[in-house]
């Protein structure tokens, strides 16, 4: 049976952090969410039934993964990417940004320089900064309405800092580029001449536009293995964020016993059960739901490239690639970041995610979340006509 993506489902009063909170951050109570990134979608069916027939089990003790839950990985990613996994490789934590954190205790030492590529996913610096390393940016160019990679400034700022580790954002939030195979190999090199790891953050990877596709960082050279960890999750394809299940894939032995031993230090052992049964069930059945929401999510990004291009011209799209998170151009308006935050929230009364908020770079940006039914996306952009219009 088709999904109907157009269906709107009321998440308020559900302990949802995206509609229920907006009070206690500060924020009117009428302001419409489109900011962190959960999709206002049901998962898909094959979820659902595999997590029901769970609960009528009615036991919730003590789990961990089996042999199965191993192949079903290999499966998905094998099919969509071409990339084969190994069962050692395998490490379950509860989040991508949980395991980023590892990662940066496990692998560097205090006021070690750990580097990023801004504007990028907020959490990125501020697991840094909380671990007490240095952070050092290489900042994306913008120009001509896209984000590329200042090479030399990312071997410079390697050699400078003496950065042990870098946080690669792949597919880029909030940018929306999709990094290309020669790319990649370029910052890999790099990282492998000065001996620096790679956190690969790849948890947009099942997100691609038509004419873009995903390349699996570790995969692309045998050599990159020896230097990166990387990060996946089935939570932002198949909507299961708030079950915080993540698998993260590390193929050097050495690195993978300092990661687990970070991870018994942090006091966590086994994945959620409800987790567990969710991811499996997704990767083994989700793929054709997946589809059908990759068309939908192209049909908003066409809605919305067309509505900015014919009613908000002022307000320019920075092209995505992939993800659902779609980043706007808002120089035009002519606010400073401070007036252009107070716009959105209480002139559009809309709740975005600050460009601030992703680092250098971000000035004049809002990040806007798609992955909703179109008549929200729709009353969205009305909202942000009307306020522009009364600038």
């Amino acid at each position: 049976m088709k999904e109907s993506f157009d269906t709107i489902i009321d998440r308020q009063n559900t302990d949802s952090i995206k509609y229920d909170f907006a009070a206690r951050r500060g924020l009117p109570e009428d302001v419409l969410p489109l900011w962190v990134a959960d999709m206002d979608f049901r998962t898909p069916p094959c979820v659902i039934e595999a997590l029901v027939e769970k609960s009528r089990h009615g036991i919730f003790g003590y789990s961990d993964t089996r042999e199965d839950y191993f192949e079903v990985l290999h499966e998905w990613f094998s099919r969509q990417f071409g990339w084969h996994i190994r069962p050692e490789w395998l490490v379950k934590t509860p989040g991508v940004v949980y395991a980023i954190c590892a990662a940066i205790r496990s692998l560097t030492n205090e006021g070690d320089a750990v580097l990023i590529q801004e504007p990028v996913y907020y959490p990125f610096s501020g697991s840094i900064r909380a671990n007490g390393r240095k952070l050092v940016v290489n900042q994306l160019v913008y120009s001509d309405g896209k984000y590329t990679i200042d090479f030399e400034d990312f071997e410079k700022k390697i050699v400078q800092n003496k950065v042990k580790l870098f946080i690669l954002c792949s597919p880029h939030n909030p940018v929306g580029r999709v990094w290309t195979k020669e790319e990649l190999l370029k910052l890999g090199d790099i990282c492998l001449k000065h001996g620096v790891i790679v956190v690969a953050d790849e948890i947009h990877a099942d997100f691609t536009y038509p004419g873009h596709r995903h390349q699996v960082f570790v995969n692309l050279k045998p050599e990159f293995s020896d230097i990166t960890i990387t990060c996946t999750a089935p939570t932002k394809t198949f909507n299961l964020a708030g079950l915080q299940i993540s698998n993260i894939f590390i193929a050097n032995q050495a690195i993978r016993r300092k990661f687990k031993q970070e991870i018994v230090r942090s006091g966590y052992s086994q994945p959620n059960i409800m987790g567990i049964v969710a991811c499996r069930a997704a990767y083994k059945d989700g793929g054709p739901w997946l589809e059908e929401l990759k068309q939908y999510l192209k049909g908003n990004l066409d809605y919305l490239r067309e509505f900015l291009e014919q009613r908000l011209p002022r307000i320019k799209l920075v092209e995505p690639e992939g993800t659902y998170l779609v980043w706007l151009d808002c120089s035009a308006l002519g606010l400073d970041d401070n007036a252009l935050e107070d716009f959105i929230v209480n002139k559009a009364r809309l709740w975005l995610d600050s460009g601030t908020m992703f680092g250098a770079g971000g000035e004049g940006f809002q990040r806007i979340n798609i992955a909703c039914p179109r008549a929200i996306l729709e009353q969205a952009l009305t909202r942000l006509e009307s306020a522009v219009n009364r600038l």
